[in-house]
C-alpha cells in the first residue's frame, strides 16, 4: 500500500507537470507514454506464442504520433502521411521472410496494437489543440474526470455495491459504484467550468458522463485482455500500480468517444 502510495504521488506530479509546462512538454509526455504503452502491449502478446512485429509497430507508432504533433505545432504533420503507406504495407512483406505458423497474427497484432494503443493517445494528445493553440484545459479535465469517476466508483462501490456490472471480466466492479462515478465526474466537471470559464458547464458535464461510461468499458476491455493472457497486471514500470496501460486503461476507449464529441461540438 504504502508503495502504491508513493508511485501514486511522484507519477501524478510528473502528469500535472506535462500539463502545465507547455506544449513541446506535452507532446514529448505522450509521446513516450503511447510508445512505451505499445511496447506493453506487444510484450504482453509475445508473451503467450504469437510474434507481432514490434520493431516496426513501435515504427508506425512514432511515425503517426510525429504527423499529430507536426499538425499541432509545425503544420507539416499532413506532409508525411505518405509516409504511412509503405510501412503499413512493409508489416505484411517482413512477414513473409519469417517461418511463422501464424503469420496473419502476427501482422494483425501488430495492428491492434496501433488502434488500441497509438490513437488513442494521439486524438487525446490533440484535444489540447482543439482550438488551434495550445491549451491544457480539456485534456486536463478529462484527467480531473477520470480520476473522480474512479475515486467515486470505489468509494460508492464499496459502500453500497451490490449489483454486478460485468461480473465476467471484473467482479468487483458494481452498477452502484458506476453511478456514483458518474456522480462525482460530473460534480468535478462542474467545479471546473467555473475555473475555466471559456468551456460550456453543460459540454464538460456532458464529457464527463462521458468519460466515466467509456472510461468504465476501458477498464473492462483490459481486464478481458489481461484474463484472455492469463496475466495479472499489464507490466511492471509502476509499482504498485503495474504498467502503462493498467493506469490509462480508461483513456484508451475513453479517448476517441470524447475527443469525437468535442469536435463536433466546439468545431
Amino acid at each position: 500500500m504504502k508503495t502504491r502510495a508513493i508511485t501514486a504521488f511522484f507519477f501524478t506530479i510528473v502528469m500535472l507537470g506535462s500539463f502545465f509546462f507547455g506544449a513541446y512538454t506535452f507532446s514529448i509526455f505522450y509521446l513516450a507514454l503511447s510508445t512505451m504503452g505499445l511496447i506493453e502491449f506487444y510484450k504482453l502478446i509475445k508473451s503467450q506464442g504469437t510474434k507481432p512485429n514490434r520493431s516496426l509497430g513501435v515504427l508506425l507508432n512514432l511515425v503517426i504520433f510525429l504527423m499529430f504533433i507536426g499538425n499541432n505545432l509545425f503544420d507539416w504533420g499532413s506532409k508525411y502521411l505518405l509516409l504511412l503507406i509503405p510501412a503499413v504495407f512493409l508489416v505484411f512483406i517482413l512477414e513473409l521472410y519469417k517461418r511463422e505458423r501464424e503469420p496473419f497474427a502476427n501482422v494483425g497484432y501488430t495492428f491492434l496494437g496501433i488502434i488500441y494503443v497509438t490513437i488513442p493517445f494521439c486524438l487525446f494528445y490533440t484535444m489540447g489543440f482543439m482550438k488551434h493553440s495550445y491549451n491544457f484545459h480539456l485534456p486536463f479535465s478529462f484527467i480531473l474526470m477520470l480520476w473522480a469517476s474512479d475515486t467515486g466508483a470505489y468509494l460508492f462501490g464499496r459502500k453500497l455495491g451490490k449489483t454486478r456490472l460485468f461480473e465476467r471480466h471484473s467482479p468487483k466492479k458494481s452498477w452502484e459504484g458506476f453511478f456514483g462515478g458518474v456522480f462525482t465526474s460530473v460534480l468535478v466537471a462542474f467545479i471546473v467550468s467555473m475555473v475555466f470559464t471559456e468551456i460550456n458547464a453543460y459540454i464538460l458535464m456532458g464529457m464527463a458522463v462521458l468519460v466515466v461510461s467509456f472510461g468504465t468499458l476501458g477498464d473492462l476491455v483490459e481486464s478481458m485482455l489481461k484474463r484472455s493472457l492469463n496475466v495479472k497486471d499489464s507490466g511492471t514500470l509502476l509499482p504498485g500500480h503495474g504498467g502503462i496501460l493498467d493506469r490509462f486503461d480508461g483513456l484508451l476507449i475513453g479517448a476517441p468517444m470524447v475527443f469525437t464529441y468535442l469536435y463536433l461540438l466546439l468545431n
